[in-house]
This record gives structure tokens, sequence and C-alpha cells, in this order.
């Protein structure tokens, strides 16, 4: 059987005794602080609201082609953002449940539904300038809207930087969303 390094066993430890003691410290923030408070009714909104939208006004002959296409939004937006965040780049000021990343209602919600309606509106534009209409609105209008009401923490990090971040993460999904063999999964 092979031997793992004490002292590094140690620092693991320790490690996970922090993020435990983090995670008590933000449960107790969010217990006292932030469950229902404006911040987190608009955030548990924003978390189911925008799939509630899609179901009402997608195409039902494109939904699992969309919903793949969705699934690659979240999954890449949400590897960044972890990132992000693990990094101090930026941070979110609000948590719906502290079990779970702050940044659900974005990840898991906003952006992929948002890319979800923007592939299924007006298919045959050019992909190129939707992914660039989606990453200038999602750059400079919707970053800086949350970081003035407060949700959206930028440390080390300017609106700019999301840009081709925001634009890459689109075209992977337009892959997937124009994928006719993908519609009948």
């Amino acid at each position: 059987m092979l031997e793992v390094d004490q002292s590094i066993s140690d620092a693991v430890s320790q490690i996970d005794n922090k993020l435990h003691d983090a995670f008590l410290e933000t449960l107790g923030l969010w217990c006292g602080s932030i469950v229902f408070t404006w911040h987190w009714w608009v955030n548990a909104g924003l978390s189911v609201l925008p799939w509630v939208l899609w179901v009402l006004v997608r195409k039902k002959e494109s939904t699992h082609r969309l919903l793949l296409a969705g699934f690659v939004v979240l999954v890449l937006s949400s590897f960044l953002d972890m990132l992000g965040l693990n990094f101090g780049l930026w941070g979110y000021n609000s948590i719906v449940i502290p079990i779970i990343p702050p940044y659900i209602p974005w990840d898991f919600s906003i952006i992929p539904v948002t890319a979800m309606l923007f592939y299924q509106v007006k298919p045959k534009v050019n992909p190129y300038l939707k992914a660039l209409i989606f990453s200038l609105l999602g750059s400079f209008v919707v970053q800086p809207v949350f970081e003035w009401i407060g949700f959206y923490n930028r440390k080390a990090w300017r609106d700019y930087y999301s840009l081709p971040l925001i634009f890459a993460i689109y075209l992977a999904g337009h892959y997937f969303a124009g994928r006719k063999h993908f519609e009948k999964l």
C-alpha cells in the first residue's frame, strides 16, 4: 500500500478545517444578514424565472439541442467563474443558498438561458455578430449594472476582459445549437 506523506496530509487537513470554518462563517452571515433580503429575493428569482421564461418561449422541436448548447454554456461559464473567484479577480455580494457557489444564478440560469434565446431568435444571423452582441451586452451592460446595484464585486478584473471570454462561450454553445443531429437525443 502506498503511504501518503504525513506533512502533506496534515497540510490538507488544515486547509479542510479552514474551508469548514469559512463555510460556518458564511452560513452565519447568510442566516443573519442575507436570506430574505431584497438581494436574496432578486437572486432567487434570477435563478428560476429565466428558466420559466425559456420553457414558455422555446421552440419545442429544438428543446434538446438548445438544452445541450445551454449546458455547454453553463459548464464553461461556471468553470471560468470558479477560476475568477478562486484567484480573487471578482466576487459576489449575495448568496442564494450557502452550500452552492454564489454564481449559480448567473452561470446556471441567466447566461445559458439568454444564450439559448439568442440561438433560437433569428437563427440565420451571423453567429459571430450574435456572439459580439451577446458579449458586449454581458461585458458592458450586465456586469456594470449588477456591480452598481451591489451584486457583483470587481476586484482585479475589468469589464473588457470578459468580452473575448463571453464571445468564445457563446460560440461554443452555438456549435451545439446548430447541430441538427442532436435534435433527437
